[in-house]
């Protein structure tokens, strides 16, 4: 499945959905007004490798709640994604059964790759 992970009120994330110029066939979930479900966390989390890998510690709540003077399990990331939307590292790109996660140069441009393979 093709899909995008992301914040329609994020001006990065509408700024890369237009650089990576997708096709038709991609669906987009807005994930502060369609919260992230247990099972498409697992399926990103298959294809990342770990749910911290897919977990933002540039999200404000990380340090308002205390979180980055705490030692995080797997559980631990896999909760607080679950809890808020803001702890989702975006946009998520899945193409192809890769995935892209996060907003670097270099990550947009390997998802832009991918998809218009």
């Amino acid at each position: 499945m093709n899909k995008v992970y992301y914040l329609k009120t994020c001006s990065t994330c509408v700024r890369i959905l237009k650089t990576l110029n997708l096709p038709s066939d991609f669906i987009l979930q807005d994930i502060k007004t369609e919260e992230i479900t247990v099972k498409q966390l697992d399926e990103m989390k298959a294809l990342a490798g770990s749910y911290e890998a897919l977990f933002s510690k540039r999200a404000k709540l990380y340090k308002e709640m205390g979180l980055k003077d705490m030692n995080l399990s797997e559980k631990d990331y896999k909760q607080y994604i679950l809890e808020h939307y803001t702890f989702l590292s975006r946009p998520v790109i899945l193409a192809n059964n890769q995935i892209f996660i996060g907003n670097s140069a270099k990550t947009v441009e390997a998802a832009k790759k991918a998809i218009h393979e």
